[in-house]
């Protein structure tokens, strides 16, 4: 079965009544999980096995790239912020190391039954922007790119597909989208020379692309998320990019310009978004339930890729000579940051 269009989150460490009547809505195609939905690795295989007798179709991801940004904790390997990973790749064993944590993170949550995470982030940045930061590898877009290369490379030998974001680039503005919507001024010659050259040169070897809650004046009065220019005329046309694209999450407050959330999902889905997201708002997520409900809209066949075929046993895993070496090296990047 094809996944619907929606993805939505969860409340707690278990589905309540509400949730186990809303999932089965065939709009709902996913759910994202957060830190609150997570209090140990045996909690979380309990509630993904129960999300799976309800809907196996279901995505079933988390933000899981490192550093800030790492929703499970107690019992998963500690991953560096990228920018710590993508400093030392000139290093010997740079690229390996990069590789191996890609390896490592897709491969413990594949342990757990999780489908994916939104990763890697391709951001051109060091610390312009505040909600970027060292989530990127690099403000060097050649170091961005191998290192990011890397990093999906050892994503994908886990069997785990990759989300590349924020197209085209976040790290040229310094406001969150999650609190305002940013503005960026800067020509599409620029972007072409800086912030769009990883999605250019890694487009083949993404399976999603997640875009930006930003407007460029100066090239299209749209937000990304919701631009058909953007979507459909550069990353479709003339990126040749045939994976999937979802919506960053409509509940941020860089999507407000359009409207309220059926507007949001309805203008995001038109603009050539496979699935959309909203996150902490429930009556916001039934709004765009009705609103699909209501509405002609066909669930996009792109959506299973991002199912995962493989689930590695924990505690082989763990037993492996390759996840021991590499939390080893990941817990020596972090006590030497500490």
């Amino acid at each position: 079965m094809i996944p619907g269009p929606l993805m939505l989150d969860l409340d707690g460490l278990t589905l309540t009544q509400e949730e186990e009547q809303l999932i089965q809505h065939p709009g709902v195609g996913g759910i994202i999980f957060f830190a609150r939905n997570f209090a140990s690795r045996e909690q979380i295989v309990t509630l993904v096995a129960r999300i799976r007798t309800i809907r196996p179709e279901l995505l079933l991801c988390v933000d899981q790239e490192g550093g800030r940004v790492q929703r499970f904790r107690e019992g998963f390997t500690r991953i560096p912020p990228m920018q710590s990973l993508g400093d030392r790749l000139a290093d010997a064993g740079g690229e390996a190391l990069l590789r191996d944590s890609g390896w490592l993170m897709a491969s413990e949550l594949l342990a757990c039954g999780i489908d994916f995470s939104f990763a890697p982030v391709l951001d051109i940045d060091r610390d312009h922007c505040a909600v970027i930061g060292d989530r990127s590898f690099s403000d060097d877009p050649e170091t961005a790119i191998a290192a990011a290369r890397a990093f999906i490379s050892g994503m994908h030998e886990a069997g785990m597909a990759t989300t590349g974001k924020h197209f085209p680039g976040h790290g040229g503005v310094v406001a969150d989208s999650h609190l305002e919507t940013p503005y960026d001024n800067r020509s599409l010659e620029t972007l072409r020379d800086l912030d769009l050259r990883p999605f250019v040169e890694l487009g083949a070897e993404l399976d999603a692309v997640m875009p930006a809650h930003i407007v460029f004046p100066r090239i299209d009065p749209d937000a990304v998320g919701f631009s058909r220019f953007w979507l459909q005329t550069i990353l479709r046309h003339e990126l040749q990019y045939d994976g999937i694209i979802f919506s960053d999450d409509l509940s941020m407050k860089g999507a407000d310009l359009v409207g309220g959330y059926a507007d949001k999902a309805r203008c995001a889905l038109r603009a050539g978004c496979d699935m959309v997201l909203v996150c902490n708002n429930r009556p916001g997520a039934i709004e765009v339930l009705d609103f699909i409900a209501a509405s002609d809209i066909t669930p996009s066949p792109r959506l299973p890729r991002m199912l995962a075929g493989h689930k590695p046993d924990w505690r082989e895993l763990t037993a492996s000579p390759r996840w021991q070496h590499t939390i080893a090296r990941l817990g020596d990047i972090l006590a030497s940051s500490a």
